[in-house]
């Protein structure tokens, strides 16, 4: 009995090293590294809140202070009248850089469909260096303390820094199949939290010198990668004479390979060459609108589930380590150590769901299953006794359930969603999908931060975990038609190979 297109696949480990050569090793390398250098210098801010803080605050009204300096100096950067005012502040500060973020990615997704994605990456990544520059270590070097210079410095870090994640979704999109797509972008979207590691080992390296200096590294660092990004990287597989994902319509494996889990299963194979773009090999397929690209079939849905738990990741990520400071009375160096084991658990927790949702052929039911666990977690940890191992446990734990379906959603989905049969032959959908997905998410992650300082600035830390249950729940919720469908085809799918057996 022949089975039907959706049944014949080739084993994702096998598609996968059969068209593996070294520049897709350079390719995962490159992508992989740019972007962990955009998120370190992310990190290194959330890092170092507790000096700014005490910095902008007067010695004599500050209890962080170690001591009290002569009035000219510690005047000079009085900018709030207390600490909470300026933690306050720094709340907002994400917020502003969040959603800035958020706006530049949906334009970085569309100019990144529309021109060299390496000049675009490599470029945000030089210039975001130089805006983190003059934010942390010039203006503290000059002794030049003012508000709206601080938040204009971040406007633009924002815009500059969305550059990075529509582009090297799409250069990875270029270069890897559906074949293993949910392994490899699983292990590759690690980049986040390897770049959160680097980030949080740099800055409690050097903090004790002054939080300038965390500035300082991480932004030199950047910039160099920049460069290399520049002369290294390889935006698509034709620019070394290889042949692009699907090119080869005669060889039914591999188009069934490199056919994305987005597509229609129901559809038959003789309305496979149907695109919204002309197919045709001798021109370069032209990009994606945007309003093209929202109405693809599971875009918003995605993007809405995104933006609940990408608010909840994100929360973590810009308050883990202020909070264990605030919380548990640990130093400031001890809490940015300990926080970097929800990034451990977020790196483990994507690869593995990545594997089984490519063992399954589908990424919704595995995204709520995780979901559904980070509830417990998250009840859990709100818990925590003041004991740093148990601490690091849960956290690990809760990274795992939050961090993993959240690397899934921000790549091997965006990456399917792409790529689905709308839009087949044509790369350039890549980034401005990239670009929605992340761009809503990081809407939702910026309304987030402020309302994390307000619900613990009122309420306490007990009812910022409430609030994170809530948003997780709400993520489940968006994702619930797709988890529906996707379960029947799988039963479909199961009920066919017991036939044919």
């Amino acid at each position: 009995m022949a089975l039907p297109g959706s049944l014949r696949r080739q084993p994702a480990s096998r598609g996968l090293v059969s068209h593996c050569t070294h520049h897709h090793i350079v390719v995962f390398l490159l992508t992989f590294f740019s972007y962990s250098l955009l998120h370190a210098s992310r990190k290194t801010f959330s890092n170092v809140k507790v000096s700014i803080s005490s910095q902008w605050t007067p010695s004599c009204l500050n209890s962080t202070a170690p001591e009290l300096r002569p009035y000219e100096l510690w005047n000079s950067s009085h900018l709030f009248p207390n600490a909470e005012e300026a933690t306050l502040f720094l709340g907002t500060l994400d917020t502003i850089f969040l959603f800035s973020y958020a706006m530049g990615l949906f334009v970085s997704g569309i100019v990144g469909d529309r021109l060299n994605l390496r000049w675009v990456l490599s470029f945000g990544m030089c210039s975001s260096a130089l805006v983190v520059f003059f934010f942390g270590t010039l203006t503290e070097w000059l002794h030049f303390y003012n508000k709206w210079f601080y938040c204009c410095l971040w406007v633009v870090n924002g815009l500059l820094q969305s550059t990075g994640w529509p582009c090297v979704v799409a250069v990875m999109g270029n270069w890897f199949g559906k074949a293993g797509r949910g392994f490899v972008f699983g292990l590759w979207s690690a980049c986040a939290s390897v770049g959160n590691i680097l980030g949080a080992f740099l800055a409690s390296c050097v903090l004790k010198y002054g939080y300038e200096y965390a500035f300082l590294v991480t932004a030199s660092v950047q910039f160099a990668g920049g460069v290399i990004v520049f002369f290294g990287l390889l935006t698509s597989p034709k620019e070394v004479g290889l042949p692009e994902l699907g090119a080869d319509e005669d060889d039914s494996v591999e188009e069934d390979a490199n056919r994305p889990l987005m597509g229609n299963d129901d559809a038959d194979d003789d309305d496979r060459n149907y695109s919204i773009q002309a197919t045709d090999t001798d021109n370069q397929p032209k990009a994606i609108g945007f309003f093209q690209a929202c109405c693809l079939p599971g875009v918003v849905l995605y993007s809405l589930a995104y933006a609940c738990l990408k608010l909840v990741n994100y929360s973590f990520f810009f308050w883990l380590p202020f909070y264990l400071s605030n919380n548990f009375g640990w130093k400031e160096a001890e809490a940015d150590q300990l926080s970097i084991w929800y990034d451990v658990g977020g790196i483990i927790g994507g690869t593995i769901q990545g594997l089984i949702s490519d063992v399954l052929q589908k990424r919704a039911p595995v995204l709520a299953t995780s979901l559904l666990f980070a509830v417990g977690s998250l009840f859990g940890y709100s818990r925590s006794p003041n004991s740093k191992p148990i601490n690091a446990v849960i956290m690990a734990i809760t990274g795992f359930f939050i961090g993993g379906p959240s690397n899934m959603i921000s790549s091997a989905i965006s990456a399917d969603l792409g790529r689905q049969d709308l839009v087949k032959g044509s790369s350039e959908a890549l980034a401005t999908v990239t670009g929605i997905v992340d761009g809503t998410g990081s809407v939702g992650a910026a309304v987030g931060q402020y309302l994390v300082s307000l619900i613990q600035e009122n309420l306490g830390w007990m009812w910022v975990f409430y609030f994170f249950i809530l948003m997780t729940s709400s993520t489940i919720l968006f994702i619930s038609p797709l988890i529906v469908r996707e379960i029947k085809l799988l039963l479909h799918e199961r009920r066919l190979q017991m036939l044919a057996e």
